[in-house]
């Protein structure tokens, strides 16, 4: 998509630092980390939602996730991984081009996920109930 920039980083037309690249996906560092080993994964096809992809684009990029997952705990001091996709404008997606957040964490690293207020007290049993079915009739 023109004026997208990880289609331009996927065209190599602008540089990135590239950790893992396939006919499907590029893996990169990211130029803004949150920990050192930030990394950003990307189908080279450009959709902003994931649900714009195909099924075997999801399933190989989750494969490819696995595979940096297993990489990045190999660093020093790594003692988990964050994955993260915001998949869209209103879960805070700044390019709107599907990406997966590898983070690497560290001990003390500083890093955590902001929860709004009420976040942890008990939902009402039967709006669950009444949302789950709602969704389960939704599914395609």
């Amino acid at each position: 998509m023109e004026g997208c920039i990880f289609c331009k980083i996927a065209a190599r037309e602008i540089p990135a630092n590239k950790v893992y690249e396939d006919d499907t996906t590029l893996a990169f560092m990211d130029i803004r980390p949150i920990t050192r080993g930030h990394l950003l994964l990307i189908p080279k096809k450009h959709a902003q939602l994931i649900t714009e992809l195909d099924e075997e684009t999801v399933a190989h990029l989750f494969k490819v996730v696995r595979s940096l997952d297993a990489a990045l705990r190999k660093l020093d001091g790594v003692k988990d991984i964050t994955i993260l996709i915001s998949d869209g404008p209103a879960a805070q997606q700044e390019v709107p081009h599907v990406h997966i957040h590898l983070i690497p964490r560290y001990d003390s690293d500083g890093f955590g996920l902001k929860f709004p207020p009420g976040y942890g007290k008990a939902a009402d049993a039967a709006i669950l109930e009444g949302l789950a079915d709602r969704i389960k009739n939704k599914l395609q």
